[in-house]
């Protein structure tokens, strides 16, 4: 049995009172805080930077799950993990040389995750997967958050699985994008190991937290 994992993405946070919404995670039953940083460039949309990671630090002991849609990216990778990063996840289509990125991030004691749009086949990571920490499959068009989850993904999915685990490979295997539910079922049954969460984690306020996450917990795959 796989013990599923919750990522709530903080893109759907309240950013008046963002402190508060990561220490109400932070003692809901989150495993993770998702941060998604977009670029306006390698995805069309702009969102966060360094400074918001640094700011997220203090509130929480959880790691920071930062997913990277900038490109180019390798220049603030140095940035990135100063902050506070613990776990930063590139995408394979944003640099010409993602071993080095991956190899990157890694010198500063952090883990590295590679992450895969859409559009992109699951061979195109085979020959990363020795190197990384995580790996992240989109099932939706990054950049935008509330968007619904593409069943298309699943496949692929269940392909990285056999892939992670026929190299007896200690690689996580998470899922971002229109997670309910109803698609997390899918996902895990798939094989995703992280699910990651924006509108179901934060769905009815800080009250609802808990339960949001708990109900997204509740499914394990065999």
């Amino acid at each position: 049995m796989r013990r599923v994992q919750i990522a709530p993405s903080i893109l759907a946070a309240d950013f008046a009172k963002l402190g508060e919404e990561i220490r109400k995670l932070d003692t809901s039953g989150a495993d993770y805080i998702h941060i998604d940083v977009m670029d306006g460039h390698f995805v069309p949309n702009l969102t966060m930077g360094a400074n918001v990671v640094h700011a997220v630090r203090p509130h929480t002991s959880l790691p920071l799950d930062v997913h990277l849609m900038i490109a180019p990216v390798h220049q603030f990778i140095s940035d990135f993990a100063e902050s506070g990063a613990d776990i930063i996840t590139i995408h394979v289509e944003a640099d010409p040389h993602p071993r080095r990125i991956i190899d990157l991030i890694r010198s500063h004691g952090i883990k590295a995750g590679i992450a895969i749009k859409p559009s992109t086949p699951s061979s195109a990571i085979d020959h990363l997967l020795d190197y990384v920490d995580l790996v992240l499959v989109m099932t939706v068009n990054p950049g935008f958050g509330g968007q619904e989850f593409m069943p298309s993904q699943l496949k692929k999915l269940k392909t990285l699985r056999k892939m992670i685990d026929a190299g007896d490979r200690n690689v996580l295997l998470e899922v971002d994008g229109g997670v309910t539910i109803q698609t997390a079922q899918q996902a895990v049954t798939a094989g995703a190991d992280i699910l990651v969460a924006g509108t179901a984690s934060f769905s009815g306020g800080p009250t609802c937290y808990a339960t949001n996450i708990a109900a997204l917990r509740g499914l394990v795959a065999e």
